[in-house]
């Protein structure tokens, strides 16, 4: 998150490695990027980590080569020719050169939304070192520029940084995907970008949106599921762009960068991605989620980096020591990655993160900067450095940049206290295959239907009227929740046909004397279940060549949580009984007690073994 303004804000997988430590750029990738557990693979299933610089000005405002500054902080400029910086000074194709020179694979290209319909072309001054621009409109430039660097083998991940074309980010209507346009019309844009490029193998990705925050009025949330719920607003999205627009992208979710009003003696605080341990994103495609969060040295986990009147006493990532931070970074962060097997485990890429390299020698700037890529080397976490391109005349007082250019067209390389800091987080991380793993997923359908099956958004509506939730296509229902409807997919179990059960008409042994049993046929196995408000209401089964034959258990969690030694999945219900069947069964029926829906809520599972 950048310096607000002050003022309207008081107002798991199994890793193979090689022998060596990677090249700083790979040679050759195969598209398209998915993930297993922890780890970004390409399609050969090697490991693609994200050595990325991000390339901004398409979404903001800058005046063009040779203008003042009108903002002193880290970000070396914006374009309000609309177009990625330094155009004006240099060739696309010599930027680009540059770009793998310093070692990065990928780029995170931001742009607004606004960007994405302005017909008016861009100035010619800010296009002035490549000619053939002059008279294209913003997007036609975006064009140019994601053509260059993925012909010269670098992944692209679009983001979307703000709604209006504007200096990012304080209180200035982009603090959500649908401050300065509807969540619809986000959505649309994203669908558009998304089908524009969806020929380009190398575009890989889609970064949702850039920083979610505080309005001035009010928060935005983690599964509340109003027009403020992150988590609700980006699982749709992201559904909608693999369902209709390019099944291949990654889908990047960023956490919540701030809440609450950042002054002392009000509550507030970045939650970065501290609220997906207990409610953590499934998608209609598995193998596409990726995480990101933002670090700087002025921020905090309680501090927006806000200066003067809003200032609050809390510390900055910089004020604390080195173990204190690798421990703040890995709670609000990195432990969705470090964390195996657990419904929330996926890559975590620190999608912006630098430093001034004007810095001087002794700061705490060079000290938290050289903590936090240590901390980016140890737990061989992805990442992307804010920004790649800065100006030579202004380097002496605004020096976040990689590479600088001057007004001639010369450049200024990388060749400050940074450099070696740098050069050993882009050569450091493993290379190799990924052997494939067995995806956790959480369902929870807490405020609306919670359908990650490909298959059954297809489908007629199973259960009219109720809440309902399926696994993904490949994954069959592992654990449930006494209450809350929450409940837990484990992959493994291929299925086809579906069955809707409502009564016990295929129960064939009482497995809970006295209990209404819902209960898969032969041959089937339990996917998913409806629910009307904490009441069960029906069970989805489908044929699979998992679903074995034979006895089973009953697994009751009336009362206590009844879960297999380890908790695989990890905790999909936080503060709930939960109850869940062992890594070798599959669940074939749900049981419940009473007849008013008020009172039929979950109490056991039965457990039979797969075959």
């Amino acid at each position: 998150m950048r310096v607000l303004l002050v003022l309207a804000l008081v107002a798991g997988s199994v890793f193979v490695p090689s022998a060596a430590s990677s090249s700083a750029a790979e040679p050759a990738w195969t598209a398209p990027l998915s993930t297993r557990g922890r780890w970004i693979v390409d399609a050969d299933g090697n490991r693609f980590k994200l050595r990325s610089a991000n390339w901004h000005g398409a979404s903001g405002t800058y005046n063009g080569s040779g203008d003042t500054e009108a903002d002193a902080n880290h970000h070396a400029g914006e374009n309000s020719g609309r177009v990625p910086m330094g155009l004006d000074r240099a060739p696309i194709a010599t930027i680009v050169e540059n770009f793998r020179a310093i070692g990065i694979n990928s780029v995170r290209l931001p742009f607004s939304s606004a960007m994405a319909s302005d017909a008016a072309p861009v100035g010619d001054r800010y296009v002035a070192a490549n000619p053939q621009l002059k008279g294209k409109t913003p997007l036609a430039v975006y064009d140019a520029v994601v053509a260059a660097l993925t012909s010269a083998g670098l992944a692209v991940i679009l983001n979307n940084h703000t709604n209006t074309t504007r200096w990012c980010c304080g209180v200035d209507g982009n603090e959500r995907w649908n401050t300065s346009q509807s969540a619809q019309q986000w959505e649309d844009t994203w669908l558009f970008m998304v089908r524009r490029y969806r020929d380009n193998p190398r575009v890989v990705g889609a970064d949702l949106y850039n920083e979610v925050r505080r309005t001035v009025l009010d928060d935005p949330n983690w599964g509340w599921g109003n027009d403020h719920d992150w988590f609700a607003a980006s699982r749709r999205l992201g559904d909608r762009i693999l369902r209709e627009a390019n099944p291949n992208l990654l889908i990047i979710v960023e956490g919540i960068n701030w809440t609450g009003i950042p002054v002392d003696g009000f509550a507030h605080e970045r939650p970065t991605l501290k609220p997906v341990r207990t409610l953590s994103h499934t998608l209609v495609a598995s193998g596409k989620l990726v995480y990101a969060a933002h670090f700087y040295d002025y921020t905090g986990p309680n501090h927006s980096g806000a200066t003067g009147t809003g200032e609050t006493t809390d510390p900055r990532y910089r004020d604390f020591s080195r173990e204190e931070l690798f421990q703040v970074l890995q709670r609000d962060a990195l432990y969705v990655a470090t964390e195996a097997g657990q419904h929330f485990t996926a890559p975590v890429w620190i999608s912006e993160f630098g430093v001034d390299g004007n810095s001087p020698a002794g700061s705490s700037q060079r000290t938290w900067f050289t903590n936090l890529t240590d901390f980016l080397i140890q737990t061989d976490a992805d990442f992307a450095y804010w920004p790649a391109v800065g100006f030579t005349e202004q380097r002496g007082s605004n020096g976040w940049g990689l590479l600088f250019w001057d007004r001639a067209g010369n450049l200024s390389g990388f060749d400050d206290w940074r450099t070696p800091i740098w050069n050993r987080l882009v050569a450091s991380g493993h290379t190799g295959p990924v052997e494939p793993v067995t995806p956790w997923s959480m369902l929870s359908p807490d405020n609306a239907d919670f359908i990650a099956s490909l298959r059954m958004r297809a489908e007629p509506d199973w259960d009219s009227g109720a809440r309902k939730a399926a696994c993904p296509d490949g994954q069959r229902l592992a654990g449930l929740a006494h209450t809350g409807n929450r409940a837990l997919c484990v992959g493994g179990s291929s299925w086809t046909s579906y069955q809707v059960v409502r009564n016990e008409q295929h129960v064939t042994q009482d497995w809970a004397s006295g209990y209404t049993k819902l209960q898969c046929p032969a041959g089937s196995l339990l996917v998913g279940y409806a629910v009307r408000g904490a009441a069960m209401s029906s069970a989805l089964c489908a044929t699979s060549p998992s679903a074995g034959a034979g006895t089973g258990r009953t697994v009751w969690f009336d009362r206590s949580d009844n879960r297999p030694s380890g908790n695989p999945g990890g905790d999909f219900a936080n503060g709930r009984y939960k109850g869940q069947c062992a890594p070798d069964e599959y669940a074939a029926g749900i049981a419940y007690t009473g007849r008013a829906f008020s009172s039929r809520t979950p109490d056991a599972l039965f457990c039979r073994r797969l075959p």
